[in-house]
């Protein structure tokens, strides 16, 4: 004990905190101990005492808090106290169950968890831990251990262990009596749950009573309500209540309950901080509204759906306009506590004034005054701390800020802590804040010492809040006041009862263990009769492979997890589990389980009470259910919050783990390099070779078109030099590299040492050195002209001010000097004679300029330099034309020029150098990704277009293939999926494929392969030589390094995977995408063919007659019956009765989905060569959205006539649109889908059919995509790149265009309904409309249609020449921009109430 007390350091424990721990150390214990009195010391104490045993090495200890405030605080506590490493985990982290690993490493590197109950729960029933790995669990707050709360769940899976694998129990409680009526069965029903019993300090109470002194109690009494208030601020109130109700549900803004809420605020805290409440609220919600996506998009189903765009703007206009007038009274934002005007204490209620007494009188009588206020809702927390600050008689005085739950509730109201300016804890901690206003989140656990003052501003409602509020003051001589309107008998009679009843039953249980005989036992029942006994029935079920644990508690919820996964159309409900029976239950789970008639319905044992007999049978249900599969070996479902690099099908974790930033760094492949093995490769331009290029490495033969030309290399041979001379023969071909690139490419200077030579080759195919040394000794030109060539194509000429500018000599102009006087039309300016004109000129550049006055004048042609990297991959005829390069003539003084020994030939060979180079970077890089990642034989140029990222700015890049490889990824995994998990549903597969075909998924999959090596992302342009040697490899090194560092975007590799597999289906179809997504480690099954992996029972049973036009449409002969059955069963037809197992059509569809993608995006593929990735997908959605696929269902197979259908409203909906989609042509459906809003199984059961011609052909894809194509030929032939606009975009450009602006929708309701249309207004005049659909979004459209078509009638009434008054002035006041969506009758009122108030506050 000495040695623990003296680590405590300034926390020496108090005697009454010794006696506790000592008996801690005995046995599991519940300390019940007043609030302030030190219990966490006592948990530090027993923490340190089991991290020191032995026999706790490789166990952790877990301090439990049942609530997020709580967690820090404790944390930082142990942290601070014990030498040990601790860490917290709560819900609003964002934990993620799935990641094994993360926890395994959590486990092994932390000593101490502190964590919410939940949390240390679903590890439990997970198997991510067990209670065996833990040393002591501590329960903080541990008088909620009962029924089903997280601790008792916890402690049930802790009395299932052996008493010797189980960990010590300590409990910390100041109320361990939840029910002041029973206090025995209280106390026994928490010992016996938490297997410890409750101990007082029996023999230093003295001590105690002397550290932990309770505050003196006090009854504030205040008066009622006035009737009304002299606040003009309920008109705020007066006018949302005009808006129309289903306004507010449009917008989706609960107005409703934030109309309760403000009336309740009203009522508690007066007309200002209500109001206060209701703007902040509003404006939470017109800002979650402007961060909604705009516009149309693809739902992900292939159906488009229209987002709430301008509609929503237009409605929510009214609402801003009516905050706008009281923007000068509250906070500019909900996070903020700026309040520009002084709020009145006749604005609040004389509670409120009672209270801002209360703590003025107790401010003014201490310098370090600081008080807690208890409220029962967050939005009075809230607002109540904001008018506190600017009400006149307290704003200097007081400090506040407000402590309530995170988040938003299930009403839709905000409840965010006050985080704008800090942590208020802390900063009430730290006396910053000397009022903190908070709900029942403070009432538990949080320490605050110097806190004097409590006051519960809402009354008491039991013990736990009594003990808990009061004991907040924690400070000498401190307060308690309780707050009690002056006609409230009923809470004053609550307060003195709990007073009177809370030292005995503090005394009985201090005295409880004195006397210990088996009598204490009797009375130990709870008040549902057969508790006990059914607790005794309980059965409990671990998986052995993952440890995660299934019980009694825990079986309902994941029953209910797995139905609530099952998709759903608007025609059949929800799926739920469904209970029958009372003491005995059945369960029944739906029929779209894709399981056999006996997996669905389970018969559970009799139980004494109904609740646990659906908990059994619930159990029974998940037991078969994990047998099957449809559990995964941790109990989840497989649902949405998994993270995909832990799903069981997916192997082996990938070893990057880590965050990755945006942007990558990455060694790439690079064949540039220099060693002492030197490579000359000749360079053939036309089939004639002229020059050698020289590097480290053994490069691929390749050609590219340049400038007209085709320029290529021919297999290299080691280059042999003499190793005396190798040095300087190396330096001069790097010398004479280096100034042709200046002279034809860089236009400067650079020192880097260079990484490929190109030099002039003897007939030997050996470097001309003599060519080479002859410009190296002109390095910056010959002025002597007498040792120039007569041929002018062997050299270049320049001017020495001019020095890096290449010419060509065109003539020598015997009859012009540098005196002569510019000729008319040349490109000198007008300048007395060409030498003033060069003088000022060249003098910006140049400190001295002399220029000859003698000599004739040389007319040249400019050569231009060449910085283009890009090269055509797959030249036309055009790319092959030849190109003059040469341009731009000119004149210089003879005298002042310069040449230099640069044939025209080497001349134009640098000036491709850069494409040439890119493009042995190009396939150098492609070969060696063949190799390295085991790809299929994908052809070279379509493998350089793969791995070529669109920021390189190429003429080709990925971006086309990656749109195909993402429809060949998702049938490939789609496939798998299926035949994998045969009884999981559609949402557990969806998910599932969701996962692996993720980017994130996508990105570790590529980093695995290391296919970041050979991604092209260096753009065309080469302003900046890099084909040079890093700064850290040196040019002789015996190894060379084959790789250079480039940046590119994260995003970039797992569009590089998917272009793979595009380019591997085009090659080779289905077989080679399969070989290609195993070589990159995707989840496809395996390399195999689909017809050897999966082979097709064939059925001898006939085609029923109903199915048998269902051939010859499709052109396909079934050999199965059961799956085309399948195909068309509808969720509400499907059935296991009389030993027939019939399901949905779920499945298929799942399957036919990902077909459709793969075959409409291959067909706009190779039809559309030029067409755009974004187009591409454009297209591909109007082909695949559900309007055209249900016109394919009834014109092409007539599947309506086929459907079995047990809904009578799908029934009649399918019939209503039976004629409409058949008078439509194929052209008509493609670019006017958004008119039909068709039932969706019309195209799910288009998708089935197809997803069944799939299965029953034996997997064959080749056949399928024939009969696709065929059954969607009219479809396919109307698809086209050039996508007309949608009626909303035609309506507002045209109308912008006419120079009106007031066009808007809004939503109108039925008369004597509850339905909801859409009408098309101009300046507020009704042009179409309201159209009353199935769909708001589709009558939207059809407004937009028809209105366009009214306004550029010039003979309509309502053109619009007959509406707008743009031009015209405005009758209302411009200072109030006031919509034009609502009726006038409400603007009107509006404005009424608006200027009420204005004039009251005049």
């Amino acid at each position: 004990m000495g040695e623990i007390q003296n680590a405590l350091d300034d926390h020496i424990p108090y005697r009454y905190q010794e006696e506790v721990f000592q008996q801690a150390q005995k046995e599991n214990i519940i300390a019940a101990l007043e609030t302030g009195s030190g219990k966490t010391l006592i948990s530090i104490l027993l923490i340190k005492w089991i991290a020191s045993q032995s026999k706790s090495c490789g166990k952790v200890i877990v301090f439990l808090v049942p609530r997020v405030t709580l967690v820090d605080q404790q944390k930082e506590t142990i942290k601070k106290h014990a030498a040990l490493k601790v860490t917290k985990l709560h819900g609003a982290m964002e934990i993620d169950l799935s990641d094994r690993v993360g926890w395994k490493r959590k486990l092994e590197k932390y000593d101490v968890f502190v964590m919410t109950a939940q949390v240390f729960l679903n590890l439990i029933t997970h198997g991510l831990w067990s209670i065996k790995q833990v040393s002591l669990m501590i329960f903080d707050e541990c008088h909620h251990t009962r029924r089903n709360h997280p601790y008792n769940n916890i402690l049930r899976e802790y009395h299932q262990l052996p008493p010797n694998q189980r960990p010590k129990i300590f409990g910390m409680t100041a109320s361990p009596i939840w029910n002041t009526s029973k206090p025995e069965a209280s106390i026994s029903e928490l010992e016996s749950n938490m297997n410890a019993k409750i101990m007082g300090v029996r023999e230093n109470i003295a001590e105690l009573e002397l550290n932990t002194p309770k505050p003196v109690e006090v009854i504030e009494v205040y008066p009622l309500p006035p009737e009304e208030y002299e606040c003009p601020l309920t008109a705020l109130y007066q006018c949302l209540e005009i808006i129309d109700s289903s306004t507010w549900r449009e917008l989706d803004i609960p107005f409703d309950t934030l109309k309760n809420r403000y009336l309740a605020t009203y009522n508690n805290t007066g007309p200002y901080a209500a109001a206060m409440f209701l703007y902040l609220e509003l404006k939470r919600h017109l800002i979650r509204l402007n961060d909604a996506d705009v516009g149309i998009e693809c739902d992900g189903q292939g159906d488009l759906t229209s987002a709430p765009c301008a509609s929503v703007r237009d409605e929510r206009s009214l609402i801003r306009v009516i905050l706008d007038e009281f923007r000068y009274y509250f906070p500019p934002d909900p996070f903020s506590h700026e309040i520009p005007v002084a709020v009145s204490l006749t604005w609040c209620t004389p509670k409120v004034k009672c209270l801002v007494d209360i703590l003025l009188r107790f401010e003014s009588q201490s310098p370090t005054f600081q008080c807690i206020v208890f409220v029962e809702q967050r939005q009075v927390a809230s607002t109540l701390s904001k008018v506190l600050l600017v009400i006149p008689e307290a704003n200097k005085r007081l400090r506040t800020g407000y402590l309530v739950g995170e988040g938003v509730n299930s009403d839709g109201v905000a409840r965010e802590s006050d985080r704008v300016r800090g942590d208020p804890i802390k900063l009430f901690r730290d006396g910053h804040l000397n009022v903190l206003i908070a709900t029942s989140v403070a009432e538990e656990g949080l320490d605050f010492k110097e806190c004097d003052l409590v006051v519960r501003f809402d009354g008491l409602q039991h013990m736990i809040a009594y003990v808990q509020s009061r004991g907040r003051a924690r400070k000498q001589e401190s307060t308690f006041v309780l707050m009690v309107r002056q006609d409230d008998e009923a809470l004053m009679s609550k307060y003195h009862e709990l007073k009177a009843s809370e030292e005995a039953m503090a005394s009985h249980y201090r005295t409880r263990h004195l006397n210990t005989s088996s009598e204490d036992d009797s009375d130990n029942e709870t008040d549902d009769e057969g508790y006990f006994l059914d607790l005794v029935d309980r059965e409990r079920y671990v998986v052995p492979s993952s440890g995660a644990v299934l019980t009694y508690d825990n079986s309902i919820s994941l029953i209910g997890r797995l139905c609530s996964l099952i998709p759903h159309d608007s025609f059949t409900p929800a799926y739920s589990p469904l209970y029958e029976g009372g003491f005995q239950s059945t369960l029944r789970l739906p029929s779209a389980l894709p399981l056999r008639a006996p997996d669905l319905v389970f018969q559970g044992p009799r139980k004494c009470r109904k609740k646990e007999a659906k908990r059994a049978v619930a159990f029974m249900a998940v037991v078969r259910l994990r047998e099957l599969d449809v559990f995964d070996e941790y109990l989840l479902p497989v649902s949405s919050d998994q993270s995909e690099s832990d799903l069981p099908l997916l192997g082996d974790r990938s070893k990057h783990t880590g965050d990755v930033p945006e942007k990558l760094v990455v060694n790439v492949r690079d064949p540039w390099c220099m060693g002492e093995t030197l490579w000359l490769h000749p360079v053939v331009v036309s089939g004639h070779t002229m020059a050698g290029l020289v590097t480290g490495t053994s490069l691929p033969c390749t050609e590219v078109i340049y400038g007209g030309r085709a320029i290529g290399i021919l297999p290299g041979k080691i280059l042999q030099l003499d190793d005396e001379i190798a040095h300087e023969r190396r330096k001069s071909m790097e010398q004479y590299t280096k100034r042709a690139i200046e002279y034809s490419v860089t236009a400067s200077p650079f020192d880097s040492f260079l990484s490929l030579y190109l030099v002039p080759i003897t007939d030997d195919y050996l470097p001309d050195f003599q060519r080479i040394d002859f410009l190296l000794r002109f390095p910056k030109g010959c002025s002597d002209w007498s040792d120039a060539p007569q041929n002018s194509d062997e050299y270049v000429m320049m001017c020495k001010y001019r020095s890096m500018s290449m010419h060509t000599l065109h003539q020598i102009r015997h009859d012009l000097t540098p005196l002569s006087i510019p000729l008319e039309g040349s490109r000198e300016p007008s300048s007395l004679t060409y030498r003033d004109h060069w003088t000022q000129l060249w003098s910006k550049r140049h400190k001295s300029v002399t220029i000859s006055h003698e000599g004739p004048l040389v007319e040249c042609w400019h050569l231009p330099r060449s910085d283009d990297g890009s090269y055509p991959l797959n030249p036309s005829e055009v790319d092959r034309q030849p190109m003059n390069t040469a341009s731009q003539g000119r004149l210089f003084p003879f005298a002042e020029c310069l040449w230099m020994p640069i044939p025209s030939q080497i001349r134009q060979l640098f000036e491709a150098l850069p494409a040439l180079a890119q493009r042995i970077t190009h396939e150098y890089r492609a070969r060696s990704a063949l190799r390295d990642l085991g790809l299929p034989p994908i052809p070279v140029n379509l493998l350089i277009e793969t791995l070529t990222i669109s920021s390189s700015g190429f003429s080709f890049n990925n971006q086309r293939l990656e749109t195909l490889g993402d429809a060949v990824l998702q049938l490939c995994t789609t496939v798998h999926l299926l035949h994998k998990y045969p009884n999981r549903h559609e949402g557990q597969l969806s998910d599932l494929r969701q996962k692996v075909v993720s980017n994130r998924y996508l990105f570790h999959r590529a980093l695995d392969n290391g296919l970041e090596r050979f991604v092209n992302s260096e753009v065309g342009v080469v302003r900046k030589w890099r084909y040079v040697i890093a700064k850290d490899a040196s040019s002789s090194s015996d190894i060379p390094s084959r790789f250079a560092s480039r940046e590119y975007p994260r995003r970039s590799l797992q569009d590089c995977m998917e272009a793979i597999l595009a380019a591997s289906f085009i090659t080779g179809g289905i077989e080679m995408a399969l070989r290609a997504g195993c070589s990159l480690g995707l989840e496809f099954g395996g390399p195999l063919p689909w017809f050897m992996r999966y082979k097709q029972i064939s059925t001898s049973t006939r085609l029923p007659p109903l199915m048998m036009a269902l051939e010859e449409k499709l052109g396909y002969k079934f050999k199965n019956t059961y799956v085309l059955r399948e195909a068309l069963t509808h969720p509400s037809s499907a059935n296991r009765l009389d030993g027939e197992d019939c399901p949905s059509y779920q499945r298929l569809e799942f399957l036919g989905d990902a077909i459709l993608d793969l075959v409409v995006v291959k067909y706009l593929y190779d039809k559309f060569p030029d067409a755009t990735s974004h187009e591409l997908s454009l297209s591909r959605a109007r082909a695949i959205c559900a309007p055209t696929l249900a016109y394919l269902a009834i014109t092409r197979l007539e599947l309506h006539k086929m459907m079995l259908i047990d809904s009578f409203d799908l029934n009649r909906a399918i019939s209503r649109y039976i004629p409409i989609l058949g008078m439509l042509s194929a052209p008509e459906i493609v670019e006017k889908w958004w008119k039909y809003d068709a039932p969706k199984p019309l195209s799910d059961v288009f998708e089935s059919v197809i997803g069944a011609v799939l299965v029953d052909s034996g997997y064959d894809y080749e056949r399928t995509a024939a009969v696709t194509e065929h059954v969607m030929e009219d479809v396919l032939e109307a698809l086209s790149p050039s996508t007309a606009k949608d009626p909303i975009s035609q309506l507002m450009e045209w109308c912008s265009g006419q120079g009106c602006t007031n066009v808007t929708f809004e939503k109108k309701l039925k008369e004597d309904s509850t339905k909801v249309g859409v009408a098309a207004l101009v300046h507020g005049t009704v042009v179409v409309g309201p159209l009353f659909l199935t769909s708001r979004a589709t009558a939207k459209f059809v407004a937009a249609e028809h209105a366009l078509e009214i306004l550029q009638d010039p003979n309509h009434p309502c053109s619009l020449t007959s509406l707008c008054v743009c031009t015209s002035s405005m009758a209302i006041d411009q200072d109030l921009e006031l919509p034009q969506n609502g009726t006038e009758e409400s603007y009107k009122s509006v404005l009424f109430l608006l200027s009420q108030m204005n004039d009251c506050l005049i």
